[in-house]
Parts: structure tokens; C-alpha cells; sequence
């Protein structure tokens, strides 16, 4: 437990920030199962629809702090190649 004051305050601020952190993930993780359900059901044009805004969003974690840069960059670029290649197929 906490014994001084700015020790305290500390552990309230790493509470906010944990719930925001959360949040951020939370929604990264939710853009990227979308481009994944759509490359599932073989939508080409939905895929490259919810990669556009998956890749926003990872991004935007980054620079948050949420995720390093370059675990962002491999998972925007595995989608790619898929949602690429499903474009392809079609």
C-alpha cells in the first residue's frame, strides 16, 4: 500500500491510465477482427473498407503508447497481404 502522498496520487493516475490503455486496445483489437470476419466471408471490397480503418486506429495506438511501433506495423502488414490476396483471388 501506498504510504506517501505522491505515492497515492500515482497509483490513482496509473488507474486512469490503465482504463484508457484498455480502452485503446480494446478498440484496436475490435478493428482488426473486423477486417478479419470480413476476409472470412470473402468480401474483398469490406475488407479493404475495415483495413483502412484498422490500420487508422492501430496507428493511432502507437503513437498513444498503447503498442510498440513495430508489433503495430507486423499486424497492419499480415492484414494487408491477406486482405491483398483476397483482392487478388477475386
Amino acid at each position: 500500500m501506498a504510504n506517501t502522498k505522491s505515492a497515492k496520487k500515482a497509483n490513482r493516475v496509473i488507474g486512469r491510465r490503465t482504463a484508457v490503455n484498455k480502452a485503446r486496445r480494446s478498440r484496436m483489437r475490435s478493428t482488426w477482427r473486423t477486417v478479419e470476419e470480413a476476409i472470412a466471408s470473402g468480401d474483398a471490397k469490406a475488407a479493404a473498407a475495415a483495413l483502412k480503418q484498422a490500420e487508422s486506429e492501430t496507428m493511432r495506438s502507437v503513437s498513444k503508447g498503447v503498442v510498440h511501433k513495430n508489433t503495430a506495423s507486423r499486424k497492419v502488414s499480415r492484414l494487408t497481404k491477406r486482405v491483398t490476396a483476397l483482392s487478388a483471388s477475386k
